[in-house]
């Protein structure tokens, strides 16, 4: 059984543990397995369905007994784990979640992740979440995991070390490398256990994948917010697809006021602030004026920087943005082939092992032309011969 995590309001580990439930994971099961932890004791897991902004999902909590001492550190969890009669995966699994909580804690707090005390993260919720999540994975035979990009709110929260920003400080460690998006809803969506089970376990974040989706499910986060508080987890196979796939802002403004001879400047800035692609295209304006729209691909890490360019070096006043644009790709690579007149640089785009497209660079080809008094066309096709001989 394949997964995916749809994660447009946020992770947590109850939230997880109730998408799982609401799959059809058996709760006594589930119970069964987490009580050879031997913490029976101190919690009592309680199920419920609930409506989120009118659907319906699974509410799972963790409900702790007053005696209860939340503070553990990472040798205790290990060794209880290790001391369990859980299976070898979901031990493995969960010692490696919790060993990266520890990692993240320590490099936020600058002390010794064996000196790491967990607070919220070590408390018996968080051990019943991870195990649980783990355990209830391998019951429901999940054995790829994928999830989209993590929406993580804004704002404050508060901790055991005061009020800190959204994402905590260890949820935004963890979610190094990891796609994230926040829409300005004031919550702390993603939780650092939730961010732990996920960048442990999911082998990609994306768009979500071509998929045969057996079943659909929710779990209920304990919010209400102004978007449903819940994560969908979606259950099925994935289906192999042959190209790469990513997601883009596309940032457009349309002029009819400005002098053409500034197009290739703007362009140029652009290209140097990290625009993946710009172009433009004719448009009739009001009035019957002709106007040029300029349309920039880019990605969120330069869009501030984009949008500054287009309102500074232009007439316009303004610009749109759509966020989160999906694209398919082909791989790509650069080689340099050997002519006789010089290396030029050759862009060979690929479907797996088979090349669709192959195109020199149109810089290399220039020089030599212009170097050589020979015709662009006659470069351009020795490249291409070149690459056909070596590849």
């Amino acid at each position: 059984m394949d997964a995916y995590f749809d994660i447009f309001s946020g992770i947590s580990g109850n939230m997880t543990l109730g998408a799982l439930i609401d799959a059809g994971l058996s709760l006594e099961n589930l119970k069964k397995e987490l009580s050879k932890l031997g913490m029976k004791d101190e919690y009592e897991i309680v199920s419920k369905k609930v409506l989120k902004n009118g659907m319906s999902a699974t509410y799972i909590n963790v409900e702790l007994k007053k005696h209860v001492h939340a503070h553990r550190h990472l040798h205790d969890i290990q060794e209880m784990i290790d001391k369990s009669g859980i299976s070898k995966f979901a031990k493995e699994k969960s010692k490696e979640i919790f060993l990266n909580l520890a990692k993240a804690e320590s490099k936020i707090h600058g002390i010794d992740i064996n000196e790491i005390h967990f607070h919220e993260v070590g408390a018996t919720d968080a051990i019943i979440d991870i195990v649980g999540s783990i355990i209830g994975m391998e019951l429901l035979s999940i054995e790829r995991i994928q999830a989209s990009p993590i929406h993580v709110g804004t704002g404050f929260v508060e901790s055991a070390h005061g009020k800190i920003p959204v994402p905590a400080p260890a949820t935004m460690e963890l979610l190094k490398g990891v796609p994230t998006y926040s829409t300005g809803i004031k919550s702390e969506l993603t939780t650092p256990t939730g961010a732990a089970i996920i960048t442990t376990l999911a082998e990609s974040f994306g768009p979500r994948p071509e998929m045969r989706i057996l079943k659909n499910s929710y779990g209920a986060g304990t919010r209400d917010l102004e978007i449903p508080n819940l994560l969908r987890l979606n259950l099925g196979e994935f289906v192999e697809s042959n190209f790469k796939r990513d997601f883009v802002d596309v940032v457009e403004t349309t002029i009819d006021d400005m002098n053409p001879q500034f197009y290739e400047y703007v362009m140029e800035r652009l290209f140097e602030a990290g625009a993946l692609d710009v172009f433009l295209t004719p448009v009739q304006m009001k009035k019957s004026r002709p106007g040029s729209n300029i349309t920039v691909l880019v990605e969120d890490d330069s869009l501030e920087e984009i949008v500054k360019i287009l309102l500074t070096e232009t007439t316009t006043l303004g610009v749109r943005i759509s966020k989160k644009i999906q694209r398919y790709c082909l791989e790509r690579e650069i080689k340099s082939v050997e002519t006789e007149w010089g290396k030029i640089r050759v862009k060979v785009a690929r479907d797996r092992d088979s090349v669709l497209n192959v195109s020199p660079e149109y810089e290399d080809c220039k020089k030599v032309s212009l170097e050589n008094n020979i015709p662009l066309k006659v470069i351009y096709n020795a490249a291409l011969k070149a690459y056909g001989e070596v590849k």
